[in-house]
């Protein structure tokens, strides 16, 4: 494991675009979490989105996975050329040759998921709890370390959209087709959303099935969930009710796709001529 996990790093410690995506991610994680720490004072206007109850806790857990999990196309996009420069560069057949098995191949590329996944996690982790304890009103540990599971359901959530991006690198070989057909897979399923919530209601349960829609149900929008903004929706809809809990099936739904992308990265490789 340790070997496959090394012969990974070594890859991405020279790919250059990965190095480049990579850090602009991170960048931009930091970026965006900072921005929201920042006091804006132009004339009479004094804000800060901070003061808005956003980095309170637990609110914080559910807000910062929602909101850092939309940047997590860039490191998508460091899987899907990772995956085709396996085939330009022909480092996969030259694996291949000094004795790597296409299963050990699929395993060093899903440690490589699974490290992205876990490191993206951990700074959420990090970086709230930094964020948290410098804003928010409630410290005590009971309230601080509540909600958590949406540090999970944010690591269940990249897990599966990067072997989805692995089984689509693999797919077609080209990091450009990969991200295509990763965006054709994207309207399909807003085509079908369309239909069924207009055409047939009935079968909206069919929605979460869907690999995308499914990590998107992961962790529901946290903006309803801010006071202010949900007692101005209960003014307009005294019925509004939502639910922001993880859901326990949803997580299984996207676990069960993530195998099945990588069972079938494994299949597509064990078939292919190289």
């Amino acid at each position: 494991m340790k070997r496959l996990f090394l012969i990974e790093f070594h890859k991405l410690k020279n790919s250059r675009s990965a190095k480049t995506l990579s850090i602009i991610y991170f960048a931009l994680f930091f970026g965006i979490t900072l921005f929201s720490s920042i006091r804006f004072n132009f004339g009479s206007i004094d804000f800060q989105l901070a003061e808005q109850g956003i980095f309170n806790f637990p609110y914080i857990w559910h807000f910062n996975t929602y909101i850092l999990a939309l940047l997590k196309i860039f490191l998508a996009i460091v899987i899907v050329s990772m995956m085709s420069s396996e085939y330009t560069n022909r480092t996969l057949k030259q694996n291949l040759i000094d004795g790597l098995s296409k299963k050990e191949f699929i395993l060093s590329k899903f440690l490589n998921v699974v490290f992205f996944a876990f490191a993206s996690t951990v700074l959420v982790f990090i970086v709230s709890l930094i964020l948290g304890y410098s804003f928010s009103d409630f410290n005590e540990l009971s309230i601080v370390f509540s909600d958590l599971e949406y540090l999970l359901a944010y690591f269940v959530k990249l897990l599966g959209f990067f072997s989805l991006c692995m089984f689509l690198g693999i797919l077609v070989k080209r990091s450009a087709f990969a991200l295509g057909f990763l965006f054709l897979i994207w309207v399909f399923e807003v085509i079908v959303t369309l239909i069924v919530k207009f055409k047939a209601e009935g079968l909206d349960f069919i929605l979460k099935f869907l690999p995308l829609e499914s990590m998107s149900n992961l962790i529901i929008e946290p903006i309803t969930r801010m006071e202010n903004i949900k007692m101005g929706a209960q003014s307009i809809d005294p019925t509004f009710i939502k639910s922001y809990d993880v859901s326990f099936v949803s997580i299984m739904i996207v676990l069960v796709w993530t195998f099945i992308f990588i069972y079938g990265s494994f299949a597509i490789l064990k078939k292919r001529d190289l």
